[in-house]
């Protein structure tokens, strides 16, 4: 026969063991939710970084092409702007007294630069024309425009074309022997509308190209042109 109060004392140690049994489960399942809600916690904070790098991608994507909308609405009916300098221009060449078709003083146009197939000497000669223009006249005229410019322009067919012709225009408006009311409004048209929407696609070709990525990076990041054509940024 068991001890006057064993049983009871068996029954509490029984009791206590229990107790001691359920305590370690619980520890272990809080350890295990605490593990489970970090993970849970890292997670959220992961999707939380990838939705504000979303967002600022989202956010460059609009600026640009809100940009590139305003650029093609700059650009709206500059063929029929065109069309118009050039009649003004034919207006400009002094017609001779006799009907003949000789020389005169008025600035002729070179023939066209064709960029696509120039190579060697016939290139370095075109090249070194539209530089010196570029160098004599474009830069030290026309302020923030030409300060936009960058200075992998040669290396840009986008570039050669626009200013191929813009040196053409002005040198037809600006070289002309006589001016006349007509001359003094195709200037105005050339420097207000033909040059800032010429400027500003020379800027966005020279200033996000991969000459523009290496200089940047030697400098160690990019600081920017001081000056855009029409404000951009």
């Amino acid at each position: 026969m068991s001890a006057p109060g064993q049983e009871a004392w068996d029954a509490l140690t029984a009791a206590l063991l229990q107790i001691t049994q359920h305590a370690e489960r619980l520890a272990a399942l809080d350890e295990r939710e605490a593990a489970h809600y970090q993970r849970i916690a890292d997670h959220l904070a992961g999707l939380t970084r990838q939705l504000d790098e979303t967002t600022d991608r989202v956010s460059g994507i609009q600026a640009t092409a809100n940009k590139q909308a305003a650029i093609l609405g700059s650009l709206d009916g500059l063929d029929q702007q065109v069309a118009a300098i050039a009649a003004k221009l034919t207006d400009l060449v002094p017609v001779r007294a006799d009907g003949g078709g000789g020389e005169d003083d008025s600035y002729q146009p070179a023939p066209t630069a064709r960029w696509w197939k120039l190579a060697d000497d016939d290139r370095d000669q075109a090249l070194a024309r539209l530089r010196a223009w570029v160098e004599q006249i474009y830069r030290p005229g026309f302020g923030h425009l030409a300060a936009a410019l960058g200075p992998c322009w040669d290396q840009h067919p986008l570039c050669l074309y626009g200013l191929d012709w813009l040196m053409e225009l002005w040198s037809l408006l600006y070289l002309a022997p006589d001016r006349t009311p007509g001359t003094i409004a195709s200037q105005a048209e050339w420097q207000t509308r033909l040059l800032p929407a010429l400027a500003e696609q020379m800027y966005l070709e020279t200033s996000r190209c991969q000459h523009a990525n290496s200089l940047d990076h030697g400098r160690g990041g990019r600081p920017g042109p001081s000056a855009h054509p029409r404000g951009v940024r």
